[in-house]
């Protein structure tokens, strides 16, 4: 299916070509996509490692295999289906879901008509709940008439919060799952029933909508046809925001936003689609992360958006990016050979500068650093964000080119520091500089910029995958998990189990099990 990596020769070239190659932003490269400007003047760079990319590429037949992905061909090998998210945005879309896009509209165009729910409940997890979550943050920062609840987590305190103060009776309580049968939700989502069940609420069921790619399922549990949205197998959990599952967002901060974001990454498809390999933003992203992981060594990659409206970003990039790039056996099975799948992490700036950016200067092994920022705000405080952009640029350039050691010495002896004190200050001030970053500019923050970046860097993550000769579309690992706990809850419940356990999962099973009854 997939040849090793490591026994390419594009792929032995490319790695020379990328030790060879200097990080220092001597070049501006800047790329224009979908009205974002990227800036990968930071990242390594020289001709021989241009040149041992389009092979790269080249080998791992990218042409026609970015062409499955954006017209619906099987790309989730594992799993024999395609992730074709890019149509649920396609502005003349097929007419299922066209007609599912109507029945949204209509939805919320009646439902806001009437004024009808003054309180929305969103439960869901990962990415039933991330881009959700993330969208609204963005442009409902300030507040909506609707009072929107998030409940992901199984805790039940995560249901008791969120359904804290609300009035029942104005309530209504979306159930976002693909299946139908995840475990916090249907569980969260049942407590919810209950909630307004107990509140008197005459025919509970019409304040419940299902978004699943299991009708069946849901009109089983109760909800009526008219309030249940289809998904599609074909749609990843962690592609789920271009789906129905932005019902909560269209009620939240209006049906605009919601077309806003499917417009911009329609427009960063197209971008995708058909710019040439040196100016193409995925494709050049994905080959700087490639370098940056799996030959310069760093294991992580830091996020740090220059907006604080961009909070809900990190965590939304960590499923898309750690879901889908967790991977070490190719496409045959092989170990992948080389590192893949950083880690992502992250918080807005300037509170990380405040955080961890101390680490990212002069700590031992540091990060590639991804910044994103907005050239023109939206509030009238013009100084606010001078300081925003020169703390982003000054954090940046300081990564970049760092600070010698005979700079730092001036620097003291200009103070006034001594000779011998001076030497020794001066070792501590310096930065070794030469860590990579990239730079992302939106020209604002609108729905059409936040769905171009996040279809940026989709498209960035399935080009990562490709090189490594892994699939980013499947989650093997963590559903292993799901099947242990769902043995490890029936031990707890005093049900006998058949599988073994380690001495200290035992251990706690059965301390567990003491103590939070039957």
């Amino acid at each position: 299916m997939s040849c090793a990596l490591t026994s390419l020769p594009e792929w032995a070239a490319f790695e020379a070509a990328a030790r060879k190659a200097p990080i220092q932003a001597n070049e501006l490269r800047l790329i224009q996509a979908a009205g974002i400007d990227l800036d990968i003047s930071g990242q390594a760079n020289s001709p021989a490692l241009t040149d041992a990319a389009q092979a790269l590429l080249n080998a791992r037949d990218f042409t026609q295999m970015r062409e499955r992905l954006l017209t619906g061909g099987i790309v989730n090998i594992t799993e024999n289906r395609a992730a074709w998210h890019t149509a649920l945005r396609a502005p003349a879309p097929n007419q299922e879901i066209a007609a599912e896009r109507q029945r949204l509209n209509a939805f919320v165009r009646l439902a806001d008509s009437e004024r009808r729910w003054r309180n929305i409940v969103h439960i869901g997890i990962g990415g039933s709940d991330w881009g959700v979550r993330l969208a609204v943050g963005a442009f409902g920062y300030a507040g909506t008439w609707r009072q929107v609840h998030f409940v992901a987590n199984i805790d039940g305190h995560a249901i008791q919060g969120g359904l804290a103060g609300l009035d029942p009776h104005d309530t209504l309580i979306v159930l976002a799952s693909k299946s139908f049968t995840t475990v916090e939700t249907m569980q969260n989502g049942q407590r919810a029933l209950e909630w307004l069940q107990a509140a008197g609420v005459e025919n509970p069921y019409k304040q419940v909508v299902a978004i699943t790619a299991r009708p069946e399922t849901a009109q089983a549990w109760g909800v009526p046809d008219t309030h249940i949205f289809k998904l599609w197998d074909w749609v990843g959990g962690r592609f789920s925001l271009w789906s129905a599952v932005s019902l909560t967002t269209a009620l939240a901060v209006k049906m605009d936003v919601v077309a806003g974001m499917l417009a911009g990454a329609t427009a960063m498809d197209s971008h995708f689609a058909n710019a040439p390999i040196e100016q193409n933003a995925p494709v050049q992203m994905a080959l700087a992360g490639v370098v940056n992981r799996s030959v310069l060594g760093y294991g992580s990659l830091n996020i740090a958006p220059y907006d604080f409206r961009l909070s809900n970003l990190v965590p939304y990039l960590q499923q898309l990016e750690m879901e889908s790039l967790g991977k070490s056996v190719n496409l045959d099975g092989e170990p992948v050979g080389v590192a893949t799948g950083p880690a992502i992490w992250g918080m807005p700036g300037t509170d990380a500068q405040h955080t961890f950016f101390q680490w990212l200067h002069q700590g031992s092994d540091g990060a590639p650093v991804d910044f994103i920022v907005c050239q023109q705000a939206d509030h009238g405080w013009s100084k606010h964000h001078k300081i925003l952009l020169a703390n982003c640029l000054a954090q940046r350039e300081a990564l970049l080119n760092g600070k010698s050691y005979e700079a730092a010495l001036q620097e003291c002896l200009d103070a006034g520091v001594s000779q011998q004190q001076a030497e020794w200050l001066a070792r501590h001030r310096a930065h070794a500089g030469g860590r990579p970053s990239s730079l992302i500019v939106l020209p604002q923050l609108t729905p059409y910029t936040l769905g171009a970046l996040l279809a940026l860097y989709e498209h960035k993550v399935f080009v990562q995958g490709l090189i490594w000769g892994i699939n980013p579309f499947d989650q093997w690992g963590v559903e292993y998990g799901k099947v242990l706990a769902g043995g490890i809850m029936a031990e707890l419940s005093g049900k006998l189990y058949g599988n073994a356990h380690d001495v200290s999962t035992a251990h706690w099973i059965q301390a567990f099990g003491q103590s939070c009854g039957k």
